[in-house]
């Protein structure tokens, strides 16, 4: 495969929409062909999907049928968008991949690590990113932000913020222990600071990454 594949990891609220779209902007205006996905719902089944496991009304998913409802989501994702573009030589990125899944439905659930991984290295033949980029904010900041704009555009993808601030603290220090362990593949990025900041700490790694 020719392209590049980068992720954007983060917990709610840390900015990771305006992020990917100023940075497939600046990617095009610089030439290159860009698919800017997510997860759960690049796909036409994953989007049914998503509805599932992010409404806030009625639907109490245990962590194992969320690990399986993410993990189809993420096959057809892969299989059906990211596969095809990284063969035509696209840069793709997208918004969460197995990062979220080892922070949310592991250090957040409380599944073994162990699981999620063997699960990913099975169905997903151990695909990982090119570059994983984590903006970190406190979990504090990120629910603030992230239950104002779901309230101000009236969507119902708030099962996640209405967990307790305990759940977003192990979430939020997942993120950065995958950032430890994965070296050079990953970045962190102050999601604190304006977004401006924010984006233009992340198209520096992603032109280091493209040289």
């Amino acid at each position: 495969m020719s392209g590049r594949f980068i992720v954007l990891e983060g917990g709610e609220g840390s900015g990771k929409t305006g992020t990917i779209a100023f940075l497939a902007e600046a990617l095009r205006a610089r030439g290159h062909a860009v698919t800017a996905t997510r997860e759960p719902g690049g796909t036409p089944e994953g989007a049914a999907l998503r509805r599932l496991l992010l409404s806030d009304k009625g639907h109490a998913w245990t962590a194992e049928a969320e690990l399986l409802l993410m993990t189809a989501d993420r096959v057809q994702h892969v299989e059906r968008v990211v596969r095809p573009a990284l063969a035509r030589g696209e840069i793709v990125i997208s918004d969460r991949y197995v990062g979220s899944t080892i922070a949310y439905q592991g250090a957040g659930r409380g599944l073994d690590v162990d699981l999620i991984l063997e699960v990913h290295a099975r169905l997903l033949h151990d695909f990982w990113p090119d570059l994983s980029l984590y903006l970190d904010v406190a979990p504090e900041t990120g629910l603030a932000r992230s239950r104002a704009r779901l309230q101000g555009q009236g969507v119902d993808e708030g099962r996640f913020e209405g967990l307790d601030l305990e759940f977003h603290r192990r979430v939020r220090q997942s993120f950065l222990d995958q950032a430890g362990r994965a070296g050079r593949f990953a970045r962190v990025i102050d999601a604190g600071q304006a977004a401006d900041a924010v984006q233009a700490a992340a198209l520096a790694a992603v032109l280091d990454l493209l040289g």
